[in-house]
């Protein structure tokens, strides 16, 4: 879902009170390129 999305606000940059910072806020291509968590895992679904 969030791969067809055209803009992700991604938080982080972990869970629990190393989150809740934006570390990326852009269409899913952008925040593969960042190398946030989020982007790490879609960049396999992007990929396809």
């Amino acid at each position: 879902m969030i791969a067809e999305a055209d803009w992700i606000i991604d938080l982080g940059p972990d869970g629990g009170t190393a989150g809740g910072k934006v570390v990326a806020a852009a269409p899913p291509e952008a925040v593969v390129a960042q190398g946030t968590h989020t982007g790490v895992a879609l960049a396999a679904v992007l990929a396809r």
